[in-house]
């Protein structure tokens, strides 16, 4: 659980970057440096408490890489590790944790001819399979899960600049995300929201070549009978949520719209709840996972 900002702002915040091995974490922590962040990576285990303890630079913040390779790791002793740094330190402590696909890894090994650090004699997928059971833990104690396995590097680095640039005031920082239910649910998405109830553009073939950021498909949407209503429920429960989880200290918070091909419904729902959320005072970015996918041409 993140705690309250101290009075000197959030440019002296500490974030522990880990996850899974090939999700990213080198980049994660260039995109820090860049907004401001001193960033220290492969550091052996037993040397973070006093690092952290020591806090940030003056008026930057500070970025600590640690994943299975860092000396000395243990995923129980390292939770109980930032329990107490978080009950000692006068700075705000955030756990980013990065994930990606077993596929994705599995690929991302074999482009850049890497060994698996648990592999061995075995298969990266052995290795990826033995890590994620090893982290499973560390990933449910996490403030931030970022998956990967869908950005770009530039659209990676640009959300963890979005989630950790300098900011006065603490508050809830929302992604907004659309997807198609076909490739499965997002692997970080905290709220997940089902729109294949209303009608599909897909069946209109005028509207089916269109997206969810194209007008005519929105007016198309918002004339279904149903979706005011839902929209406005969506909006009245989130009223409802979204108080609550700052309330308990949680920071982030990652909402996932899906329809069958993610191209129009959850593209516009989407959208339209992310225009919802800068109205009414929340920090909210968005991406759309499938979108381009499904503008592929279809074999």
């Amino acid at each position: 659980m993140s705690q309250e900002t101290p009075a000197s702002g959030n440019n002296e915040r500490i974030v522990i970057v880990t996850g899974m091995s090939g999700a990213g974490r080198s980049t994660a922590l260039k995109a820090m440096e860049d907004i401001g962040y001193e960033a220290v990576d492969n550091l052996p285990l037993r040397l973070v408490p006093s690092l952290v303890m020591q806090g940030p630079p003056p008026n930057r913040g500070l970025a600590v890489g640690v994943d299975i390779r860092s000396r000395g790791f243990d995923v129980g002793g390292f939770i109980q590790a930032l329990s107490r740094l978080r009950a000692q330190s006068n700075h705000r402590i955030d756990l980013l944790y990065l994930d990606s696909e077993d596929e994705v890894l599995r690929r991302r090994y074999t482009e850049t001819r890497r060994m698996h650090p648990l592999a061995g004699d075995r298969s990266a997928a052995d290795g990826i399979d033995e890590e994620r059971r090893m982290l499973a833990p560390l990933r449910d104690a996490a403030d931030l899960v970022i998956d990967t396995s869908a950005t770009t590097a530039r659209e990676f680095a640009g959300r963890v600049q979005e989630n950790f640039a300098d900011k006065r005031e603490k508050h809830l920082r929302v992604f907004v995300s659309s997807f198609a239910f076909r490739h499965g649910l997002p692997r970080d998405a905290d709220l997940v929201f089902d729109v294949r109830f209303l009608r599909n553009p897909h069946y209109d073939e005028k509207l089916r070549p269109m997206t969810g950021l194209d007008a005519p498909v929105g007016t198309y949407i918002t004339e279904d009978g149903g979706y005011a209503t839902f929209f406005a429920r969506l909006t009245d429960l989130l009223s409802v949520l979204l108080p609550r989880y700052l309330q308990e200290g949680k920071s982030y918070l990652s909402i996932a719209v899906g329809c069958t091909g993610g191209k129009h419904r959850s593209v516009y729902t989407a959208e339209a709840l992310h225009t919802w959320l800068r109205d009414a005072g929340y920090a909210s970015s968005i991406g759309h996972r499938d979108l381009e996918q499904a503008l592929l041409p279809q074999s």
